[in-house]
Parts: C-alpha cells; sequence; structure tokens
C-alpha cells in the first residue's frame, strides 16, 4: 500500500497547466474513477486508462493497489475540486476512514494517463488571514460575548484549528446572569428561541437539523455542533453556526440568501451547556480540514461605543 499510495506512476506530464475551473472532460471521468471504485468495479479503471498508463500499472498491480486503499480508507464519500497541477486535476477526497488528495491526469483521447493519491495537506486549502465580506452580527439586540478573543484565558477555541477565531454568544442580564430563575429549562435562558440572522448576503452549503435540545448543564457529544447552518459568501469565506433550536432553521442547502435574513432559532444543541451561539468563520466548509479565520464586523455597537472593523473579545456586550 505504502509504496502505491504516495505515488502511482506518471506516465505522461502535459506541458501546460489548465485554468483553476474544473473541465468538464476532468469531472466526467473523476466522477467514473469514483463509482467504478465504490463499487469494485476495478477492470473498469483499468480499462479507462492510457495505453501507456496500463503498460506502467499493469491490471493486478492497479487491482492490489486499489483494492489495498479501500480496505484502509473505504468507500469515496464526497469529492471536492481543489485546483489543477500540470496537467493533475486535484481533489479533496473523503474516504470512510481517511482525507485524501486524488489526482487523476487525463490526456486527449478522454483516458487517464496519470493518478495519485496522497494525504490531503492544509497547503492545499485557500489561505484567509481574516473575513473580507462586511458582516453585521448575527442576531438583535444586545448579547454578550462569553468567548473571544485571541488568548487561551479569553477563548478556549484557540486551541482548535478549525474554531481558533470563534466566538460564544449568550444574553444577560444587569446581574450577569443569563437565565431568569434558576436556569433548570431553555425555556429559562434568555438566549432561547432568539432569531439568529445571516451577517452578509451568501449561499447555505450546510444545513443539520433534528438534533434534541440538551437538558441545562448536560451536553451531547455526538455531534459536537448541534444543529448547524454553514453559509458561503461570495468572498469564499464559510460562516459557521452551531447549536441551533431544534427544527427551527428557517433555510436549506442551496439557497442563496440575504444580509439579516432570518436562519433559524437559538437553541442548546450538540456539545452545549446552555443556550447560546457558536459563530466562527473559516476557509473551507470542512470542519474537519478547516483553518479559523480572525473574524471582524462592519460596524457595531461595544459597551455602548460605535465600532468600525472589529473583533470582539470576551466579556464585551454587543449589538448591531
Amino acid at each position: 500500500m505504502k509504496k502505491y499510495i504516495a505515488t502511482i506512476l506518471l506516465t505522461i506530464i502535459m506541458n501546460f497547466a489548465f485554468g483553476q475551473a474544473e473541465k468538464l472532460i476532468n469531472k466526467s471521468v473523476a466522477d467514473s474513477f469514483e463509482m467504478n471504485y465504490n463499487t469494485n468495479n476495478f477492470d473498469a479503471i483499468f480499462l479507462s486508462f492510457s495505453t501507456e498508463m496500463q503498460n506502467a500499472l499493469p491490471l493486478d498491480k492497479t487491482k492490489d493497489f486499489l483494492t489495498d486503499l479501500k480496505s484502509q480508507a473505504g468507500k469515496i464519500t464526497k469529492r471536492q475540486f481543489v485546483k489543477y497541477e500540470q496537467s493533475y486535476a486535484s481533489y479533496k477526497t473523503n474516504f470512510e476512514r481517511a482525507l485524501f488528495a486524488v489526482n487523476i491526469s487525463v490526456d486527449k483521447n478522454s483516458k487517464i494517463n496519470g493518478l495519485f493519491v496522497n494525504p490531503f495537506k492544509e497547503s492545499n486549502l485557500p489561505k484567509l488571514v481574516r473575513n473580507t465580506s462586511k458582516l453585521m452580527l448575527p442576531f438583535k439586540d444586545e448579547w454578550t460575548v462569553i468567548w473571544g478573543g485571541d488568548t487561551k484565558e479569553m477563548n478556549y477555541h484557540v486551541e482548535s484549528e478549525a474554531q481558533k477565531n470563534a466566538f460564544d454568544f449568550v444574553i444577560k442580564n444587569d446581574k450577569g446572569n443569563s437565565y431568569k430563575t434558576d436556569g433548570k429549562t431553555n425555556e429559562d435562558y434568555y438566549a432561547f428561541g432568539k432569531e439568529l440572522i445571516a451577517p452578509c448576503d451568501g449561499e447555505v452549503v450546510l444545513v443539520v437539523e433534528g438534533v434534541k435540545d440538551n437538558i441545562p448543564g448536560i451536553s451531547n457529544p455526538v455531534y459536537v455542533p448541534g444543529n448547524t447552518v454553514i453559509i458561503k459568501t461570495e468572498n469564499n469565506e464559510y460562516l459557521f453556526f452551531a447549536h441551533f433550536k431544534q427544527h427551527s432553521i428557517a433555510v436549506k442547502q442551496g439557497q442563496k440568501i440575504k444580509q439579516g435574513q432570518l436562519l433559524g432559532l437559538c437553541g442548546n444543541t450538540g456539545n452545549s451547556s446552555e443556550p447560546h451561539l457558536h459563530f466562527h468563520v473559516q476557509n473551507v466548509e470542512d470542519m474537519n480540514s478547516a483553518t479559523g479565520v480572525k473574524c471582524y464586523f462592519d460596524k457595531i455597537q461595544v459597551n455602548g461605543d460605535t465600532k468600525t472593523d472589529y473583533s470582539p473579545i470576551q466579556k464585551e456586550k454587543i449589538r448591531n
């Protein structure tokens, strides 16, 4: 496996680079490869090779490689085009038990003339330092930052690659409490059921719905974010919202949305001890391979003062 997983012999390298939009021929060949791989039709994959590729990687070696790959990584569950490298179309490919970059080169006859699979590295992902989209806060009224900032003391999220610039928001009263009486029910919390809104225009790329709300103080570690919405901005930033109230999400995957549009209601789902909103910005959709992005809001009130292009920190009271 190891001698094959690092690289499968490249037989032809073209002397030009494609543009960064996936071409239809590459998509068609990659789709067929994924279908045949998942159905164990390794003969069909071999037949999709160019003559040079078949000579370099005979049928028995092709089957050995694909069988070994599948036994270790499982089926392909998701594939996303990333970029072209010389003649290769490179795909971020989620397998059942692994994440790899699958790279496929195609000749003028639509035959695979180069194939290699290697671990997907962060360097393959787009780099973002901060958001460039102008964002409003994702809620109405005044909320309090309970986790936010660049140090572990202010923000425990900093130890997570994807969530290192995340915020947790609640609503507190004048006494500093986030609940009205004893905090034993979700309805006792000021944030529970509050409307959460889109910080900017974008497209909904992920919705997770149906996770039950927790009893306050008892978290659900099975799906950490709970009910979730991810919005992709026009600048390819991914806005991540977690812990929505069960059955409250008002948008659907693939939907185009406008700034200020209702997304759903604040809840207490997933790894959450009380009703609150978890919000962060990341560079790709998949939190398992994402890097968190420093988030700045366009114009907000912070402890009563107006701030522009500002990233709030722990204990600050903020509103649009």
